[in-house]
């Protein structure tokens, strides 16, 4: 897949003022600064698609991009930004929430992590919520870059390890990226064409 086509669509603060529509929908969800914006500019060659900021808990609302005219991809807030107020954390969770669970056209979630720093407990209650609630999702790690090519296979493997201890079987696919040094990209889009074939 080549994405030669795309544009912001719309922000939405709640679910109801989403309209109904066939057309599939890929979120992108992870702590805040974890790179989803970065990552949405990158596969989709376009600098100035998603809005990018290095101050944590910028992303507020739900923000929607038009893909080649056939699919969203969509910017969902970071959760676990502790300087947010408490009032809108609870926004947050409370709008993710509802988009996660009751969104009919979200086809696929792409949980994102850095890979630059080990998982926080909260990224392992929020992949297990997901396996809990029947969401389907794919992990992406980002800022590969700033990791040495010797400490990756280890630190996936210290990933995976952490998962089987909380008792998951089958350890969710993941796909590795860099927004910076552009690695991953062409792995991306043929997991994103894989996917989208799939979809009735």
């Amino acid at each position: 897949m080549k994405i030669s086509y795309s544009k912001f669509d719309r922000s939405f603060s709640k679910l109801g003022q989403m309209p109904d529509e066939r057309i599939p929908e890929l979120a992108f969800i992870g702590r805040s600064n974890v790179g989803k914006s970065s990552l949405i500019n990158f596969i989709c060659n376009n600098k100035k698609l998603a809005q990018t900021s290095s101050k944590p808990g910028k992303t507020k609302l739900i923000n929607r991009y038009l893909i080649e005219n056939q699919f969203y991809l969509v910017d969902l807030p970071g959760y676990g930004y502790a300087k947010v107020s408490m009032r809108s954390r609870l926004k947050f969770d409370e709008m993710i929430t509802e988009y996660l669970l009751d969104r009919k056209s979200l086809f696929l979630t792409f949980l994102l992590l850095d890979l630059s720093i080990d998982p926080q407990p909260i990224d392992f209650e929020f992949i297990r919520w997901c396996g809990e609630n029947g969401i389907p999702f794919v992990i992406v790690f980002t800022k590969i870059d700033k990791v040495k090519s010797k400490d990756i296979e280890k630190k996936m493997a210290d990933f995976e390890l952490s998962l089987s201890q909380d008792n998951w079987d089958e350890i969710p696919e993941y796909l590795l990226s860099s927004s910076t040094s552009k690695e991953g990209k062409e792995s991306f889009l043929a997991y994103l064409s894989e996917i989208l074939s799939t979809y009735r």
